[in-house]
């Protein structure tokens, strides 16, 4: 849109410019009329003169003000305030939301409608190679999208679509398609023009979608210690108020179910949180096999109370991996718990690490005799490689059947609720949704009566951004 100078309020106008000037000039005349009577040896000098004061102040108030300008701090002029190309080619480039040109082709040929132009935050969401010149239809393949780009395109129809984005990350767009005056073939390769941007909506999204979530499963999940809490408590107010040996037990017991209550809570607001940040891919780095020793060191207590061996093979040098420390501490600590969980006394659980992984190696399977699932596999990137954290128990193992829902909250392997294996049933979907927001994957390989083997792959950190003594070659 052009932009229309408004002039100051304060500022005067030309027409009171031009009478403030012709008075001062006609006093300047006046005046020398005068001086031309009272000494008539000068009068043809006067009259010259009155008439350049006449001329010089007609020629000067005659002339429109000049543009405003803004200027540096020192004084030198950048930009007028009028339309400029190039300025507005900047802000096309500087603003954070996708937003592509799109050219039309012909109405009947769908195939033919391509980018004309996409700014910085559209080449960086699509992966584009250059400024313009792809198919619509290879970076957004969503049928809403492209039918109002349609519409705005031969119809002149404004409109506003929201999608979902392919891929492993799922991210909420709302895109905004808005039709764009008609431009000569020869630049545009078309000449009908639309414009889509595209806001991204995945935060407030996953904001409301946590908050269902979490009303949902607490009122679910309480439900029960909570039942279980108000009856031991009448059972103490009643006939048990004077057994000290019924009482004991009681509390004992009552004691366990708040335990589990605060877990289950802790755990929850933990799923919450990582899936509220889930599409926002963590820029640390993460040194993979410090992190499992860590681990190994922390549950070394309980491994020994349940007579368990755990033997890491962390390998030589460091593994870093491009990451949040805590959220991949985490996820070996909930696997390793998991594989003490399921293990007999005197029995090992196996941790190791793998460098240098191409995806297809990361999500082989390893327990030829058992059944192998993908419970999350990554986008799959040219030239990346992974880090792989794999632990093993020599349990019960699972069969084929419930593979699928490992990862689902609350879900538990029937045959497996021991009340010495009672966990509150979300470790796994943690696990997953961090895997997820690591842009890593996650495989399960089990079999009855040998085991699980659990494999965490996460991407190795570009070399470049390496310190000179780390090391991430494979």
């Amino acid at each position: 849109m052009p932009y229309e100078h408004s002039p100051s309020p304060v500022a005067p106008t030309a027409s009171s410019r031009l009478w403030t000037a012709g008075a001062s000039g006609g006093v300047a005349i006046l005046v020398m009329a005068v001086l031309a009577v009272m000494k008539p040896e000068l009068a043809g000098w006067l009259a010259a003169g009155a008439a350049a004061v006449a001329t010089a102040t007609w020629l000067v108030n005659r002339r429109p003000p000049a543009p405003v300008s803004i200027s540096d701090l020192d004084g030198s002029v950048t930009a007028d305030l009028a339309p400029d190309g190039a300025l507005l080619g900047d802000v096309f480039e500087a603003l954070g939301d996708p937003v592509l040109i799109v050219s039309g082709g012909e109405a009947d040929d769908i195939a033919g409608r391509r980018i004309a132009l996409a700014n910085a935050a559209a080449r960086e969401l699509f992966r584009l190679d250059g400024a313009g010149g792809g198919l619509l239809v290879s970076v957004i393949r969503d049928p809403k999208v492209l039918e109002a780009v349609d519409e705005a395109l031969f119809g002149a129809v404004s409109n506003t679509v929201d999608y979902v984005g392919g891929g492993a990350q799922e991210r909420h767009w709302r895109a905004f398609i808005r039709p764009l005056p008609e431009r000569d073939a020869h630049l545009w390769g078309a000449g009908a023009l639309a414009l889509l941007a595209l806001r991204d909506e995945t935060d407030a999204r996953r904001m409301e979608m946590m908050r269902v979530d979490f009303l949902a499963n607490a009122s679910h999940e309480l439900r029960t210690p909570l039942a279980s809490l108000s009856g031991f408590i009448e059972t103490l107010k009643g006939h048990a108020k004077d057994d000290p040996k019924a009482r004991d037990r009681f509390l004992d017991i009552m004691a366990i179910q708040a335990d589990r209550m605060g877990r289950l809570v802790a755990d929850l607001l933990s799923l919450s949180r990582i899936e509220l940040n889930e599409h926002i891919a963590p820029l640390g780095r993460v040194d993979l096999a410090r992190a499992a020793s860590d681990v190994v060191d922390a549950v070394s207590v309980i491994s020994r109370e349940r007579g368990v061996t755990i033997r890491a093979n962390l390998g030589q040098g460091g593994a870093t991996v491009t990451g949040d420390r805590d959220e991949i501490v985490q996820v070996i600590q909930n696997l390793v718990d998991n594989a003490l969980k399921y293990s007999s006394s005197g029995g090992v659980v196996e941790l190791s690490i793998d460098r240098g992984r191409t995806l297809d190696e990361a999500m082989a399977a390893r327990m030829p005799e058992g059944t192998r699932l993908s419970l999350e596999t990554p986008d799959r990137e040219a030239g990346l490689k992974y880090a792989v954290v794999t632990v093993r128990d020599h349990g019960p193992g699972m069969a084929r059947e419930h593979l699928p829902r490992l990862t689902e909250r609350f879900y538990r392997v029937e045959g497996q609720k021991s009340g010495e294996r009672q966990g509150t049933g979300l470790g796994l979907a943690i696990v997953r949704h961090i895997i997820i927001r690591h842009r890593g994957g996650l495989s399960v390989d089990s079999a009855l009566g040998q085991g699980a083997i659990f494999a965490a792959c996460f991407p190795l950190a570009p070399a470049r951004e390496l310190d000179p003594s780390g090391g991430a070659a494979s």
